[in-house]
């Protein structure tokens, strides 16, 4: 889901409280803050040497300790507000992937791309879901299981 995309649902959703889902019925508490829009530039070299340069767009959520036990989410209203204030001094990446950057004690940090969204009567569910690394230089850079060295000797990768 592109940045355009995720404030085009979350403006559609007026009012509703906002909820993160980063595994199966977990979700990111009560005392969530929408605490940092991070506009991120890519610039990688792949293991085949190849130049890879994207864009994406991570906005980060943090649990406040001081929060624990807090009745009600953050709306949709006011992530809204949160998104055009940060628009109005660095502009956002529109047409950027957008992920959510979260971990508590139960989750380790990871940066989650979102999966689908629930729009219920009174809230709006962000799923999230973690992506697998992988190989952007499979083409040229094959990694055998009875060659060891295949990947570094024959292909010119690693």
């Amino acid at each position: 889901m592109n940045v355009k995309e995720f404030l085009s649902v979350i403006r559609e959703n007026k009012n509703k409280e906002l909820l993160f889902e980063y595994a199966t019925n977990k979700f990111a508490g009560t005392n969530y803050h929408l605490t940092e829009v991070k506009n991120v530039i890519f610039e990688t070299v792949d293991c085949g040497g190849a130049i890879n340069d994207w864009k994406e767009t991570h906005i980060q959520l943090w649990e406040s300790p001081k929060e624990m036990g807090k009745d009600k989410y953050i709306t949709t209203d006011k992530a809204v507000n949160i998104l055009d204030r940060v628009n109005g001094i660095r502009p956002l990446w529109l047409e950027t992937e957008m992920k959510v950057e979260f971990g508590n004690a139960d989750f380790h940090t990871s940066i989650m791309s979102v999966s689908n969204t629930v729009s219920e009567p009174t809230k709006l569910i962000i799923q999230l879901f973690t992506d697998e690394t992988g190989c952007k230089a499979m083409d040229v850079c094959t990694v055998s299981d009875v060659e060891e060295e295949t990947c570094c000797s024959e292909s010119g990768c690693c």
